[in-house]
């Protein structure tokens, strides 16, 4: 017998992002099944089974404590520790979310599965590929944290709400009476309660190392609490007492030296090298692009060249200082509403030769 198109397990939160996106496919004829992944807040599995109720529909459960321990909460440890600012979500969303869940929904006869992402997922007749786009509300697209969706992923995804802002998903929300209609949105790392820093000392405090500060010219101004509480770009927090105002810009881990520079040195960053970079609108990369990249999620969308170096690697050349950027963060590629793809920075250029995590 074969399996119904009209079938979509949903990553169900309880939030109203996710909770919008199951009414919506219930709308549209889908069969659909919530399902809610469980770390170690058990809140969200409270949440979710009242919002499944809500929608009558099945919820499937996965305690995944153990893999969210040694897929996203180990990399985050080890890529402080070796001198990166990491970005959890993306390797989330990667290897639990569109990996763990989408394999399980399959298992299940769930072709489809669907997130509340603000992102659109669209098939390109002309490029035969499935194509990653920015989600309608620019205030609150998401495509910087699904960069690295392969074709095999996008083929079985549904994002809908992408077309939608998010004034008019709270309006749908409350229309339909769904739980969590006025939640506020979470803006922390969804495993960590208040203060990194002292999740990293709790962790992996006998490997955090106090150690000197220099200036770019090798001037020694004070010293440091341990390497990984910084990251490229921070003002605040460096204890200097200076008059002048520093940022941090890299670290010589050797040395476990933090280095900084005035505002004028750091906005002299114009120039990135990534690693491990996935290609979506691509099939076979070109050996360079005119395109718009963010270093940030956050970050303002700049103008630049991008150069293919192989083996997964790129160097993007900036019109205009993007932001500081911080070896580990995501760097992510667009033409117009398009998602080019991204990587992650490995480092940077800069009048003082080329830095990543050292000098």
């Amino acid at each position: 017998m074969a399996v119904s198109s009209r079938r979509a397990m949903v990553a169900l939160s309880g939030g109203v992002d996710s909770s919008t996106a199951a009414a919506l496919l219930l709308q549209q004829g889908f069969e659909v099944a919530g399902a809610v992944l469980v770390h170690g807040d058990y809140k969200i599995q409270e949440a979710a089974q009242k919002a499944a109720r809500h929608l009558q529909i099945p919820l499937y459960v996965y305690d995944i404590k153990e893999l969210f321990e040694k897929v996203v909460v180990s990399y985050f440890l080890e890529s402080y520790l070796k001198g990166e600012t990491p970005n959890p979500c993306v390797i989330c969303n990667l290897k639990i979310r569109f990996g763990f869940l989408l394999e399980r929904a399959q298992e299940l006869g769930f072709p489809f599965l669907a997130t509340g992402h603000y992102a659109r997922c669209l098939y390109h007749e002309g490029r035969r590929r499935y194509l990653l786009a920015k989600g309608r509300d620019k205030a609150k697209d998401q495509s910087y944290f699904l960069y690295g969706l392969k074709q095999e992923q996008l083929r079985h995804i549904l994002f809908p709400l992408g077309g939608y802002t998010k004034g008019k998903v709270r309006e749908m929300a409350q229309r339909w009476g769904l739980p969590g209609a006025q939640a506020r949105e979470s803006q922390d790392i969804c495993f960590i309660r208040g203060d990194y820093r002292r999740f990293l000392r709790e962790r992996a405090g006998d490997r955090i190392k106090p150690g000197p500060i220099l200036d770019v010219r090798g001037r020694l101004l004070g010293y440091h609490q341990g390497l990984p509480f910084y990251t490229v770009g921070q003002r605040r927090g460096l204890g200097l007492g200076s008059g002048k105002p520093y940022f941090v810009l890299g670290w010589d881990v050797q040395r476990n030296a933090l280095i900084v520079g005035e505002e004028g040195d750091l906005k002299k960053m114009r120039v990135l090298f990534s690693r491990e970079n996935n290609y979506i609108l691509w099939e076979e990369p070109p050996p360079s692009a005119e395109i718009t990249a963010k270093v940030r999620y956050r970050g303002k969308e700049t103008a630049a060249f991008w150069y293919n170096l192989g083996g997964g690697r790129a160097r993007v050349e900036f019109a205009d200082f993007p932001g500081a950027m911080a070896p580990g963060q995501s760097v992510v590629y667009y033409q117009g509403e398009w998602v080019v793809g991204g990587g992650i920075i490995e480092g940077y250029e800069s009048e003082y030769g080329r830095m990543a995590c050292r000098l």
